[in-house]
């Protein structure tokens, strides 16, 4: 009975040694696993800041861009509102000088058949009695 408390106490103390060179060697592979990453990161971080720098870039550019289309887009509106200005005010002078000599032109057509219509046509001369015009005429 005396070997066997032993053995066993062998049996432990061997495991307690693997178990103790086992959680050495997980921390040596997760040292070199961290060391690894923190590479990774790094060469990451250099490899994306000059797209992200690009991308900035992009952007800038893109805002100048649209506030350059904006400003075209404005310009362009003015010059639409000022050429509509222009052609309403000039439809409107030639209107105007149009209007004038066609009323005139419309009241000595219309003056012109009715004078014509009168000739054509004379108003009928009501009848007068004669004894009005020989008592004028009686002295």
């Amino acid at each position: 009975m005396s070997d066997s408390p032993s053995t066993w106490l062998g049996v432990i103390a061997v495991a307690t040694l693997l178990i103790a060179v086992v959680q050495i060697g997980v921390l040596i592979v997760a040292g070199v696993l961290a060391r690894r990453v923190a590479r990774l990161s790094r060469d990451l971080d250099q490899q994306v800041k000059p797209f992200f720098g690009h991308l900035e870039t992009i952007g800038r550019e893109a805002s100048r861009a649209a506030a350059l289309a904006t400003v075209q887009v404005e310009r362009a509106d003015r010059l639409f509102a000022d050429v509509t200005g222009r052609v309403e005010q000039g439809l409107d002078t030639v209107q105007s000088a149009m209007q004038l000599p066609a009323r005139e032109g419309a009241a000595l057509f219309s003056a012109f058949r009715a004078a014509f219509a009168a000739f054509r046509n004379p108003p009928p001369r009501p009848a007068r009695p004669r004894g009005d015009d020989e008592d004028a005429l009686f002295i």
